[in-house]
Formats: structure tokens, sequence, C-alpha cells
């Protein structure tokens, strides 16, 4: 770790507030944009996954949230009635499922997620390609500088900055 003198410091702390308030802002908009929908933030993030990623064992919709196994049964429950969702089976494994989207859940996914993208470019069309390219770069660098420095330290956490 290095010494940061005080300008050094009041940098970082400025960058750190900065960056705060612009995610909050762009996640409390892109929350907004979901519930137009009718989905909830966990809702929305488990179909996204499936229509893009095809079907997943509900363990790894689990982790990839961190959604509690008691709380994603639930949300896989409510969309499974709603007929956006289907358990199947997992050949040679009878206790463990995959979920998939029905027909009708790709659909709905179909009409509601290109309007998604387009808020998410929206919403960034303030910065150059360019500018998100770089800021893409640095913060990969940043997270995956505090994600060595963690295994190091033995916490082993996984790469969360694809």
């Amino acid at each position: 770790m290095t010494m940061r003198d005080d300008a050094g410091k009041a940098l970082d702390l400025q960058l750190v507030r900065v960056l705060r308030n612009a995610v909050n802002t762009l996640f409390g908009s892109l929350e907004k944009d979901i519930d137009r929908f009718g989905l909830n933030r966990e809702t929305f993030q488990i179909m996204e996954l499936l229509y893009n990623k095809g079907p997943q064992p509900v363990q790894r919709i689990s982790d990839t949230f961190s959604i509690p196994s008691g709380s994603i049964t639930y949300v896989i429950d409510k969309l499974e009635k709603k007929g956006y969702l289907e358990r199947q089976p997992i050949p040679g494994d009878r206790r463990k499922t995959n979920v998939a989207l029905t027909d009708e859940g790709r659909r709905y996914f179909d009409k509601i997620f290109p309007q998604h993208v387009e808020t998410i470019c929206d919403n960034l069309s303030f910065a150059t390609d360019e500018e998100k390219m770089m800021l893409i770069s640095v913060m990969k660098k940043i997270g995956y500088g505090i994600q060595h420095r963690e295994d190091v330290a033995g916490s082993g956490e996984t790469d969360h900055f694809k």
C-alpha cells in the first residue's frame, strides 16, 4: 500500500463520492425503468440472465445475484405462476433443476429488453465511446487490484469484472 499526500487522499475521496453518486443515479434510473415493466430488480435480473445465457441451475442463479435459496425459490415460483419461467430437470441429477424462460417469457422479454437497453444507452449517452472504454479499463484496473490484494490476503473472491 502506498502512502498518499493530503492532495492525493482528497482526490481519492472525491473520486469515491462522485463514483457512488453516479452509480446511485444510474441504477436509480434503471430501476425506475424496470418498474415500468411491472418487475422488480431481482426478477428482471433473473429473466435477463436466462434470456441472454439460456437455462441455468437454480444454485447458479442464487450465487450470481447473492439471493438466498429461500428467496430464489419464491422469486422463481412467482415467475413460474406468471408463465415466464419453467423448471427443467437436469439429466443425471434428480436433486437439481435448471430454470428456463418459457416461450411466453421469451416473447415478453423480446418486447421489454430492447426498451431497457435504449434506456441504458440514453443514460450513458453523455460520455463518448472512447470515454466509456477508458472508464471500463480504469474500473477493471481498480477492481482487479482490490480483488488481487484480497486474494493474496486469503479471501478467495471470484472475477466480478468481466
